[in-house]
């Protein structure tokens, strides 16, 4: 994937995580409110909604959030990848609050950039809710990217998505899975306009270091060679993230 026409831009954002690999991250609170937090990791494999965005090859990536005590966030998230230039930046803001005790809110929106890349970027805006059943987190959310964008054109996409996380009591050892599922206007390669991606793996943690592993699959169709060609077969993906 070398360039991306409207209709894939709108397929990889509907059908294209687990979407971005988790950062180990630690906190630093400046005294007035302001937390901030950041990270590196280099992954195997860049897998955005079960869809390789590094042509199946490693990634380097870092982020970098400040969020206030009031809830309110705002912060930068970039990767190399294998098309627009070799570069995405996503740059993100929102709000973030308890709403009852052990259940968390969140709603905000994305801007998807490819440097270089002309009408490449997308807006996304997102909702999600996340509490605990016992000894998992689970999180639910929605992110919605709107038609008329240069991008896209006509074209939108709905991405729902459920992440389970369960930390092994007195381990380093965190299991997770995700689910998410993907609907678009766009028409793409045999596509119905619909996928489906899911993945399992676990995190060991050790300091400011975090191993990850995962398993990432997508329904998409094989005909023509659809599914492996654009990266959205089975493959188990490593990931090495650092806190700063």
């Amino acid at each position: 994937m070398k360039t991306l026409s409207r209709a894939c831009f709108a397929m990889l954002l509907a059908a294209s995580a687990m979407s971005t690999p988790a950062f180990a991250q630690e906190e630093e609170d400046a005294g007035d409110g302001i937390t901030i937090t950041g990270g590196a990791t280099v992954v195997s494999d860049y897998r955005f909604r079960g869809f390789s965005q590094s042509n199946e090859e490693a990634a380097i990536q870092g982020t970098f959030t400040i969020a206030h005590d009031s809830g309110f966030y705002l912060g930068t998230w970039g990767s190399s990848i294998g098309f627009a230039n070799g570069t995405e930046i996503d740059i993100y803001g929102g709000y973030a609050t308890e709403l009852t005790p052990g259940l968390t809110g969140d709603i905000g929106v994305t801007a998807y950039l490819y440097p270089g890349a002309n009408n490449a970027t997308v807006i996304e805006p997102y909702a999600s809710l996340t509490g605990a059943i016992g000894p998992a987190s689970i999180k639910g959310g929605v992110a919605w990217a709107p038609s008329g964008q240069d991008s896209l054109g006509d074209a939108s996409a709905i991405y729902l998505y459920t992440d389970v996380g369960v930390q092994i009591p007195e381990t380093p050892v965190k299991l997770k899975a995700h689910l998410g599922y993907a609907k678009s206007d766009s028409f793409l390669g045999g596509l119905d306009g619909e996928v489906v991606d899911y993945s399992v793996g676990a995190d060991f943690t050790w300091k400011v270091l975090t191993l990850g592993v995962a398993y990432i699959n997508t329904d998409a169709p094989k005909v023509g060679g659809f599914k492996e060609a654009f990266g959205a077969d089975g493959a188990v993906v490593f990931s090495l993230g650092a806190a700063f």
